[in-house]
């Protein structure tokens, strides 16, 4: 939370320094006096003295830069940074080697720096020098308090909550050492002593509300129910009906299940009554909007989530409008907007829902130009770029513009009908042209929402994730590996790393803006990843890259039913036009299919964010409806590609057992056009044209026509029978996720 933070941002003592003359601490105290009073100007005056009387002391100079910042109302962050490094430079010290700070006033520098990194949105560089801080603050309790609230945050934003439970623990022991410290004060005669531990004590009570909604906030990121429960309830004794609790409860209850109540919660929350975005950082009536936008989403409800969302992104674009930011959250040069409002600006996140969303209703080129912008400052998220390829499959798979928009569509064998009476003729159906949307003469890498592109967004994907552990067993205990740490760009937001070890010792992989990655899903998106790729280069004729990619989902540990299934069909259609046609008959055996479960795993619902505000990335409990629902729908695709199979080497005896005994295994509708086809092909090799177009009128393979033995022909395939490919987007997380 911005607010807690700004609140012990960078406000200094200048009057406490060893080694000061009374002359030096009388103006000291002045200037200090001044600036927490408001009055800049004097403050400056007071510290212009103050330098004349120290030139020696930078200090005066660290002051200095802070007042002129408060005198701009906080928005020249860009210069305060610059200044600070500069700062830096000249103590002849750095982040690397903050443990050799010898005094209070050195550490505040860096505190000062680590804020700033913080409203950045550079978590990386922040943790880096608040966790060196941390090394050396027992003896600076009330400066300890303000470093530990700051990592805690940090902890939490870059999904650590296990080391932010650590840092509330000292917390509270020091709450407590406070609360001792202070009754033994009452009875020693240094009074000052007592009055500062009087102070702490104080400070100490008032943020016992704001450290059990940072429990809560750390127990939904580890999903521990009975430990949020207990939370919540301390939550709402100290804070009551306030919009933060009702906000945690309302996550909460989202995470449970109960989408109802989470809803119910979220609009008794008096939102109103939040002070904006200038003082907290955050922007209530965005983080509400996008809340019920996460919630309908996860109750299936998703035309009903896009509005919300929308709702959402018109309210951020507003706030950014007041901040100064043109409500395109362009917050690069940090000039012109307060620090604190930095943090306020969730469009990326926003759009990142948005994108999901719209994919999910079937609307993948507005899904598509969501995730395009996202994708600009999450580049390092692999689940993101399979969303962007889900994008281009799902917006190429039919080239109809009713299946791109998402509206049903009626598929069947006739294409259209010419001539009437004696020279009427029947035009079938040609193969659906792919790659519909992509123009030729026009670079792959132009992000258009083509199966070139596609490509290269599966190829980011796979790089972006980490080599395969064929051997952690072996080599986990004898070594472990550095945390991997996102990089950080100055000005953006970044995908920081949140790596590390879970309770379950997990290894996690960076998906910001949702919950990073556990081994476990790891290794499910690679799986996903690698059937959108075999599915890509299948359409793009790169039969070898094709077969590669299928051979490596085959090869995967741990790949779910449906995917393995994909894996065969994908792998046979390869060899198929390679000429492998012996190959792919074992690929297309029906043994090879005992199941077609998603194998999702029940904790991806990811949650865990600011007051419960978060970009959802829930399990989508909805199979496609071209996918097979069950095994035996699964081994009747497989015996449909098969007697294409046969089929293409003149096996018409075979051919026909496999589409007869593949239709006899589903419901008539769910036979495909291309095996109906099929069936219209075997009757006019064995001369049965009238029945072959009986079969073409009715749209459905005849009985009497499959049980007809054929005799041998002569004749050779005119052209060859493409094999039947249910167009899948296969996802282990169909999603949306945390803000």
């Amino acid at each position: 939370m911005a607010e807690n933070t700004e609140q012990n941002e960078t406000k200094h003592d200048s009057s406490s320094s060893p080694g000061m003359t009374d002359q030096e601490k009388e103006v000291a105290a002045s200037a200090q006096e001044a600036f927490m009073a408001g009055k800049y100007d004097e403050s400056l005056k007071q510290l212009d003295a103050l330098q004349e009387l120290n030139k020696e002391d930078y200090k005066i100079a660290l002051n200095r830069a802070v007042v002129e910042f408060y005198k701009s109302g906080q928005t020249t962050t860009g210069t305060l940074k610059q200044t600070l490094l500069t700062m830096k430079n000249q103590v002849h010290t750095s982040s690397e080697d903050v443990d050799g700070l010898d005094d209070v006033e050195n550490s505040l520098l860096y505190y000062n720096q680590a804020i700033i990194h913080y409203h950045m949105r550079q978590y990386s560089e922040a943790i880096s020098i608040g966790e060196r801080l941390y090394q050396f603050l027992e003896p600076f309790e009330k400066f300890a308090q303000a470093v530990c609230f700051l990592l805690v945050d940090l902890y939490l934003l870059t999904f650590q909550p296990e080391k932010a439970l650590h840092l509330l623990a000292v917390l509270d022991k020091l709450s407590v050492q406070g609360s001792n410290k202070n009754g033994k004060g009452e009875n020693n005669s240094n009074k000052d002593g007592a009055n500062q531990k009087a102070e702490f004590t104080a400070m100490i009570e008032a943020a016992k509300s704001k450290m059990h909604q940072y429990k809560v906030r750390a127990y939904i990121q580890m999903k521990s129910s009975k430990a949020c429960k207990r939370e919540i309830k301390s939550v709402m004794n100290t804070a009551g009906n306030s919009a933060p609790s009702l906000f945690l409860k309302s996550n909460f209850e989202y995470l449970r299940g109960n989408y109802r109540k989470a809803v119910k919660l979220l609009n008794s929350s008096n939102i109103a009554e939040h002070p904006g975005p200038i003082k907290t950082g955050e922007c209530v009536r965005c983080m509400f909007w996008n809340n019920l936008g996460c919630i309908h989403f996860a109750m299936g409800k998703h035309n009903l989530g896009i509005f919300y969302f929308k709702k959402a992104l018109q309210e951020n674009d507003h706030t950014c409008a007041q901040l100064g930011d043109g409500g395109n959250g362009q917050s690069k040069k940090f000039t012109g907007i307060p620090m604190c409002a930095l943090l306020a600006n969730k469009r990326y996140e926003l759009l990142y829902n948005c994108g999901i969303q719209l994919l999910h209703i079937g609307r993948p080129l507005a899904a598509f130009e969501c995730l395009m912008e996202a994708v600009q400052v999450y580049h390092s998220n692999p689940r993101l770029w399979l969303r962007l390829a889900e994008c281009c499959i799902s917006a190429n798979k039919g080239g109809s513009e009713q299946e791109s928009k998402g509206l049903p569509c009626k598929k069947g064998i006739v294409q259209s009908i010419v001539g009437q009476g004696y020279h009427r003729k029947i035009v079938l159906a040609s193969q659906t042209t792919q790659n519909s949307i992509y123009s030729e003469g026009q670079s792959a890498a132009i992000p258009v929402a083509s199966m070139e592109f596609a490509a290269i967004c599966l190829r980011n994907a796979l790089l972006l994730l980490p080599e395969h552990q064929t051997q952690d067993a072996k080599t986990e205990n004898g070594s472990k590996s550095s945390s991997q740490s996102g990089s950080t760009e100055s000005g953006s937001e970044n995908s920081d790393a949140c790596s590390g070890k879970g309770q379950e010792g997990d290894k996690f992989l960076s998906a910001a803006p949702s919950s990073p990655l556990r081994k476990q899903e790891v290794e499910n998106l690679r799986c996903s990843i690698l059937a959108c790729s075999a599915y890509v280069a299948l359409a793009l004729g790169d039969n070898l890259m094709a077969l590669n990619h299928a051979e490596k989902l085959l090869h995967q540990t741990k790949v779910s039913g449906s995917l393995k299934f994909l894996g065969h069909l994908y792998a046979a259609e390869a060899l198929i036009s390679l000429d492998r046609i012996s190959d792919a008959i074992t690929h297309l055996n029906p043994e090879n299919v005992n199941d077609v479960s998603m194998g999702v795993l029940t904790s991806e619902q990811d949650q865990g964010s600011d007051k419960g505000e978060e970009p959802v990335e829930s399990p989508g409990k909805q199979t496609p409806l071209c996918y097979p629902s069950s095994v035996t729908s699964a081994r009747a695709m497989m015996l449909f590609n098969l007697g294409s199979a046969y089929c293409l080497r003149s096996e018409y005896d075979k051919a026909r057992k496999c589409l007869h005994q593949a239709a006899s295994m589903v419901n008539t509708k769910e036979i495909p056009p291309e095996a109906i086809l099929l069936g219209v092909y075997l009757e006019l090799q064995n001369g049965n044209t009238q029945l072959a177009l009986q079969i073409i009128k009715r749209n459905q393979l005849l009985p009497s026509a499959m049980q007809r033995v054929s005799p041998d022909s002569r004749k050779k395939p005119v052209q060859p029978l493409q094999t039947v490919q249910p167009i899948q987007l296969p996802s282990p997380y169909t999603q949306v996720q945390r803000k």
